[in-house]
């Protein structure tokens, strides 16, 4: 494909697709629209002669620029990320499940990405690309610098971990009671206790005021769990983008916290708390 017209035109029947596969590897709209264009940068350098499935070309830059976005990541974990914490739908969790249909399905839909975000860049990619948008593990390898063997069990791992969200409510019971153990543990200052219901890889995500802080690894999430005890103290349980959640208020009724919690094969694997003022403000809570 030579001509530098239809090129761009092929670019831009391609544009919508692959914003939407950075979206879902990154969980940015910001970082999303970056790598897109970054690859539109990377195809004017290229000899588009040589280029036989230029669809499939685009899709393999897209999603090595991706992983190196997603690697970056885990290298500045405090670094604060504008675009990356989803919007969330909180709703009551006074039963089996929302009363509100569409409620639960848009809160089932965010929290995929909750999800994808507490997953290794490797299982991430590999689950967005063959999942999501039919990718043979064979390219996949090819971007992760792995066989195709190797990536299948990276997806089915990734698989395993995101079918835990959308689980029956007596799976969602369980998830509950291994929040309620990390909470007991954390009253009690049982570091060993804490280390037992959090996954090694565990990520703290925390909205506060002046931006947003993540935490990686079971020891110093651990070390720091004394807010999730003091908050739900007084607050009472929600679901949060499907997941089991925390609100609590302030004495004089302003809501204090929104605490969530992502629990896959018994072990929490993401929490975020969101302290914000004004984010808080902004949500539809359920009542104290």
């Amino acid at each position: 494909m030579t001509d530098s017209s239809l090129v761009a035109d092929v670019f831009e029947a391609q544009r919508g697709r692959l914003r939407a596969l950075a979206y879902r590897v990154l969980g940015s709209h910001a970082d999303a629209e970056d790598a897109v264009q970054e690859a539109w940068l990377r195809l004017a350098r290229q000899d588009t002669a040589a280029i036989g499935n230029l669809a499939g070309w685009l899709t393999t830059v897209v999603g090595r620029i991706s992983l190196d976005v997603l690697r970056a990541r885990q290298t500045r974990p405090e670094a604060a990320y504008d675009d990356r914490l989803p919007d969330l739908v909180v709703t009551a969790d006074d039963g089996p499940a929302p009363d509100d249909d569409a409620a639960l399905a848009d809160s089932v839909g965010l929290a995929l990405l909750v999800v994808l975000d507490s997953l290794k860049p490797g299982e991430r990619l590999a689950f967005v690309l063959h999942d999501l948008f039919a990718v043979p593990f064979e390219e996949i390898g090819q971007i992760l610098g792995k066989s195709a063997d190797a990536t299948k069990m990276l997806a089915s791992r990734a698989r395993r971990k995101v079918q835990a969200t959308g689980r029956p409510p007596e799976a969602r019971r369980e998830q509950r009671e291994v929040v309620r153990a990390f909470l007991a543990a954390t009253r009690h200052g049982d570091f060993e206790g804490l280390l037992r219901v959090l996954d090694p890889e565990v990520k703290l995500t925390v909205d506060t005021a002046d931006g947003v802080v993540v935490v990686l690894g079971a020891t110093k999430v651990a070390a720091g769990a004394r807010l999730s005890a003091t908050a739900a103290a007084r607050g009472r349980d929600v679901l949060v983008n499907g997941r089991p959640g925390i609100v609590s208020w302030r004495e004089d009724g302003a809501p204090l916290s929104v605490m969530a919690f992502t629990v896959a094969e018994g072990r929490i694997t993401a929490i975020t708390i969101v302290t914000d003022p004004a984010r808080l403000a902004s949500l539809d809570l359920p009542g104290s």
